[in-house]
């Protein structure tokens, strides 16, 4: 209330706010001092001083903020520099600062379930992130589905790791255990990823019921912590491992099983579950006490299932919760799909968001959505692919270029205009950034032009400078770089850059390569091949 105060008397309602927090309580206390204001929270992780503030100010120019709260840590280090550097005129507020005599003078905002209460942005990279606007009812209407699909009881200590500005840590691990009146015990992302013990430890010893995290985080388990480590842990308590925010995968589950059956753990705790921020966070989940289900996946959408096809195991994402509703549509037509038939996942419901925050085409794209034949909508266009078969939500793949790894959204053209800018010798918008699967996980793969007239190219030092700087603004290793002649890339008839071709001619050596980079299976290991001739080296 006290932050409340301080920011009535700076803003008005309604009035984005940045903050600018590293994992702690004072996110917390100033997430609700904006709630208490009236005036609309807008998480963002501080930019690192080494970085070039890039999204900050991105994001403060389209919410045109004017105020950020921080702490004096924050503000007086290197990364309090930066961000002053990285936008003007943003007034930067400690809030480890304000007494609390002031929250006398805290006036009633008077909102209700249609006033927005934040923007949680979806971009995992560093230019063109969208505001997803959400309500207090989109809000309230989710923590209703979680706590009925999660079924959270005063029983339940809630235990979590995820970063607060993204939505599975703050909706999941922070406002549940409020919504509900239970326990939570929060530590920093970085103290998991230093050394993933720590997670299940800090379960063992708060014998928490309900902790999650992407994928990605339960594989790191199994291969980090040691038989000595797994020793001393006693997961018997955890009874709901949530796993969403990226693909769920079959081998993850049965690999992390596996390795922590002596500590107690068991299958049936995995909850794999689905959602997106534009539904605010959860959209399906199954049943607590059942083990996760798997079916057989297609390699296309509109296509139906082949049990006898060679495919990867599909692990379903449970069903949809209370009034909300999930529907199947074909992405090209609008027509609703039939029971196991792969399409787009359509979502409707009082969880569904606003709309992006000052993109009205985007929000009318992406959030108006009717079934062709019938008429039913609107509905929310994930750009997911999925099957539903007797309820159950099977999600396929991704219809959009999104690329998620270790469970971060990053669009590929960001990546892209990243790679342009790291060296002269690359052409500009003549690149594509995608995804590959590689010993069961996410890899990047960049496939750039480099300019026709460009000589004594070296490719070592372009692939040094492209891994560099996208490993600097995203906060991503490329796991390989191909560079072509130009005029070689994939495009559409008019003119657009095929990035599923560069995926499916990368994957089958049918591209027009003048050098390459391949990290090695630990991504320890780095190979160069130079062509001689425009004929590419064979790798490996």
């Amino acid at each position: 209330m006290a932050i409340a105060t301080a920011l009535q008397r700076r803003g008005t309602s309604g009035t984005p706010v940045l903050l600018l927090y590293p994992p702690g309580l004072e996110f917390i206390a100033a997430f609700f001092g904006c709630l208490y204001a009236g005036l609309l929270a807008v998480p963002i992780y501080p930019p690192r001083h080494n970085q070039s503030g890039a999204r900050l100010r991105t994001i403060r120019s389209e919410t045109q903020a004017t105020l950020a709260l921080t702490t004096t840590s924050i503000l007086s280090s290197k990364v309090g520099t930066a961000a002053g550097q990285a936008v003007e005129h943003l007034h930067l507020i400690a809030t480890d600062t304000l007494g609390n005599d002031q929250q006398d003078a805290w006036r009633d905002p008077q909102v209700n379930s249609d006033t927005l209460a934040f923007l949680q942005y979806t971009s995992g990279s560093t230019a063109v992130p969208k505001g997803v606007m959400l309500s207090h009812g989109n809000l309230l209407y989710n923590q209703r589905m979680i706590k009925l699909a999660f079924e959270h009881t005063e029983a339940s200590i809630v235990l979590g790791w995820l970063p607060l500005y993204h939505d599975m840590g703050l909706i999941g691990n922070v406002l549940q255990p409020l919504y509900v009146g239970i326990p939570c015990i929060l530590m920093s992302p970085m103290a998991f990823l230093l050394k993933p013990y720590r997670w299940l430890e800090a379960i063992t010893r708060y014998q928490a019921t309900t902790s999650g995290a992407p994928d990605f985080a339960y594989d790191l388990c199994v291969h980090k912590i040691t038989p000595e480590q797994r020793a001393t842990l006693d997961l018997s308590s955890w009874d709901l491992a949530f796993n969403g925010a990226e693909p769920v995968r079959y081998q993850t589950i049965e690999h992390f099983s596996n390795a922590f059956a002596s500590c107690g753990f068991r299958r049936e705790s995995f909850y794999p579950c689905y959602g997106l921020a534009e539904a605010t966070l959860l959209v399906s989940g199954g049943m607590k006490t059942a083990a996760p289900v798997v079916h057989k996946g297609c390699d296309s959408w509109n296509t139906e299932p082949d049990a006898n096809a060679i495919a990867s195991k599909v692990v379903g994402c449970g069903t949809s919760k209370l009034a909300q509703k999930i529907v199947i549509a074909d992405p090209g037509t609008f027509a609703e799909c039939p029971p196991g038939v792969v399409g787009e996942i359509w979502v409707a419901g009082p969880n569904v968001s606003q709309g992006y925050w000052g993109r009205a085409k985007e929000t009318e794209e992406t959030f108006k959505a009717y079934v062709r034949d019938t008429g039913e909508g609107p509905f929310l266009r994930t750009g997911d692919l999925g099957f539903l078969e007797d309820g159950e939500l099977f999600v396929q793949g991704r219809l959009k270029d999104i690329i998620i790894i270790r469970g971060c959204n990053h669009y590929p053209q960001d990546i892209e205009q990243t790679v342009e800018r790291s060296h002269e010798a690359l052409k500009p918008r003549c690149g594509a950034a995608f995804a590959i699967e590689s010993n069961g996980k996410e890899k990047l793969v960049i496939v750039q032009e480099v300019e026709r007239d460009y000589r004594n190219l070296n490719v070592e030092q372009v692939v040094a400078d492209i891994r560099h700087a996208v490993a600097e603004t995203h906060d991503l290793r490329v796991h390989a770089v191909v560079l072509l002649r130009s005029g070689s890339i994939p495009r559409t008839s008019s003119g657009k850059i095929q990035r599923a071709k560069c995926k499916a001619d990368f994957l089958h050596r049918n591209l027009d390569v003048v050098g390459s980079f391949y990290a090695g299976q630990a991504d320890d290991d780095q190979y160069y091949h130079v062509a001689e001739d425009g004929q590419a080296l064979p790798v490996g």
